[in-house]
């Protein structure tokens, strides 16, 4: 009896084996015809020929306006102030009075030159005539040069005009002050034109040239762009920043931009012919700086190729390395694409 069931468990055991080791091929072929399914599908797609066009070279940098020329305004010796001519924010011309000091050495002066004029002319008359020694005539006229020379200063430092056009942005004095010395009168900046001093990556030292144009944005001043010039480059390298100073002259003939605003300058180092495509046929890898596009071989499978992009200009990529000329790039329907996967081709 006891062999019996033992005959019978064995050959059940025997059964199950033989019916598990049916299945398994059963379901395994089900996999394989998924996965032969996902493999074969189509995806629709939308594509573009890579071509080439030429693409400005440019970079971006920060930079402050400043005025061309900064004239501190002040007398060379000290004395009182008898009239203040100009304000903080007023625009004075060049020659303009702004302020004038006490007179009364001017004034003595002026009337000495006079009398040095008048005796100075009749000996002159005198010597034509031959009363007077040319040594005596000559003493006389010297003298007389000595203080027409006396009063021109006097002038300058008593009758105090603005040496350029701009703004007067600050004053330090009051009418009836005296003048101690200390500190400038006035000081006048001048603001047609201006510059911009642009740190620029010692990379392009060798790009950027004398007379290049530029473009200027200042976000106090929104919708307007500025045109400069390179006006000057400075011969060394920061080693701790490594840039370069370029400094950039605007002509700013309608005074808007001001001293202190900020700017963003775009500055073109030339011109390259490079493949250029929409950004949205770009595929960045994740967990990498990778960049991929879809292109399209002759038996409608994709490639999935690595990219070297250059500049990103609005919704468009610079490609510098991988597309060539000609190629069939995917720029819609990427989701879902990977390396052979089937495409068909559709219109937009």
């Amino acid at each position: 009896m006891k062999r019996t069931v033992l005959k019978v468990l064995m050959l059940a055991a025997m059964a199950a084996a033989v019916i598990a080791c049916g299945r398994k091929p059963q379901e395994k072929g089900a996999g394989s015809q998924l996965e032969a399914a996902v493999d074969t599908r189509v995806h629709p797609v939308m594509v573009i020929e890579a071509a080439q066009r030429d693409v400005k070279q440019q970079g971006v940098y920060s930079a402050t306006v400043e005025p061309y020329a900064v004239n501190n305004i002040a007398p060379q010796t000290a004395g009182r102030i008898q009239k203040i001519r100009a304000e903080v924010g007023d625009y004075v011309h060049k020659g303009q009075i702004v302020a004038e000091m006490d007179r009364l050495q001017l004034d003595q002066a002026r009337l000495q030159l006079i009398n040095d004029s008048t005796e100075f002319e009749r000996l002159k008359k005198l010597y034509a005539s031959g009363g007077i020694a040319k040594s005596d005539l000559d003493a006389v006229e010297l003298g007389y040069k000595v203080r027409r020379s006396t009063v021109e200063n006097l002038e300058t430092n008593t009758i105090l005009r603005s040496p350029i056009s701009g703004y007067i942005t600050a004053r330090n004095y009051d009418k009836g002050d005296l003048f101690a010395m200390a500190q400038p009168l006035f000081v006048v900046q001048q603001v047609i034109p201006v510059k911009l001093k642009v740190g620029i990556s010692e990379s392009e030292y060798s790009k950027v040239k004398k007379g290049d144009k530029v473009q200027i944005v200042s976000e106090a001043l929104a919708g307007r762009t500025f045109e400069g010039r390179v006006n000057r480059i400075y011969p060394t390298v920061d080693a701790l920043t490594h840039t370069f100073i370029a400094e950039v002259i605007v002509n700013n003939s309608d005074r808007a931009l001001r001293p202190g605003m900020y700017t963003k300058v775009t500055v073109t180092f030339g011109v390259n012919r490079n493949v250029v495509i929409p950004d949205q046929a770009v595929v960045k890898q994740e967990g990498s700086g990778q960049r991929f596009v879809y292109l399209v071989n002759p038996d409608s499978t994709v490639a999935f190729t690595p990219v070297k992009p250059g500049r990103h200009m609005g919704n468009e990529y610079e490609i510098l390395e991988g597309i060539p000329v000609g190629a069939t790039v995917v720029v819609k329907g990427t989701s879902g694409l990977r390396e052979g996967s089937k495409v068909e081709v559709i219109a937009e």
